[in-house]
């Protein structure tokens, strides 16, 4: 395949207080180009001009997992003893380039963080800590090795997620202190934790694809099956979105 023909994937960028730098984990670029995809990164500079000028130009959003979490001012709760760190900056630019992605409907990866973001923009909540907040829980944050998988998750009949892993249930590798609590607006759970937390969730509209998982595909996706048809699927719906993009333009200039 010619880079000519890769959608470009716009991944957010995290950022690191101490030193004040944008950074990002490697692995989720490389999983993008591996199933074919052109990796773009989008610097956290919660500008709406700039957001919707880079989006513009791309066929696809990836929002990845963080150190930090979600700001709970944003979904209408108090912050918990155990809250993490929170970046302004972070949610800001997340929250604008969801909001570009809904209105042309641009498909969505979102992991980890990036789940609880993309609720949070739907109206969701978040559970702030599960250990203290869900005590029957398992453990979720597993450390090292982190591609190990670390429990099963039951995956709803019908869905997106089901029809890629071929099945009701898959292993998973854990590595969250947060997660959903109440699903947000056009969004549906599709997978749980044994402990009922919520581990996936999709968007059911016809007219887009929108998916986000708890876990972390990127770290997997060279041995596991699940973890490569998320992303090379997520490759293929921003290659569709390119190509209707492209014609739609056409039209325009015709016009």
């Amino acid at each position: 395949m010619n880079h000519g023909s890769r959608p470009r994937i716009g991944i957010t960028m995290r950022i690191e207080l101490a030193t004040n730098r944008f950074y990002l984990a490697r692995e989720y670029s490389e999983a993008v180009e591996a199933a074919g995809g052109l990796p773009v990164h989008i610097p956290l500079i919660p500008n709406r001009d700039f957001i919707k000028s880079i989006m513009a130009h791309l066929d696809g959003l990836l929002l990845p997992g963080s150190d930090s979490d979600v700001d709970p001012q944003r979904y209408g709760h108090e912050p918990h003893p155990l809250l993490g760190h929170v970046h302004p900056e972070k949610d800001e630019t997340d929250l604008m380039a969801l909001a570009e992605a809904e209105e042309s409907g641009m498909p969505v990866f979102a992991i980890c963080f990036g789940l609880q973001s993309l609720n949070v923009s739907r109206g969701g909540t978040l559970i702030q800590d599960v250990v203290s907040q869900h005590p029957k829980a398992l453990k979720h944050e597993q450390g090292l090795p982190r591609t190990r998988h670390s429990h099963r998750v039951r995956i709803l009949e019908g869905s997106m997620l089901g029809q890629l892993a071929g099945g009701d249930s898959a292993p998973v590798n854990s590595h969250h202190h947060q997660a959903l609590e109440t699903v947000g607006r056009e969004l549906v759970a599709t997978a749980w934790a044994p402990d009922g937390l919520i581990e996936a969730a999709e968007d059911p509209r016809d007219d887009r694809w929108v998916l986000g998982v708890q876990w972390h595909p990127e770290l997997a996706w060279e041995q596991d099956s699940l973890s490569l048809s998320l992303f090379s699927r997520f490759i293929e719906e921003a290659r569709k979105f390119a190509s209707m993009t492209q014609e739609r333009r056409q039209e325009s200039a015709t016009v």
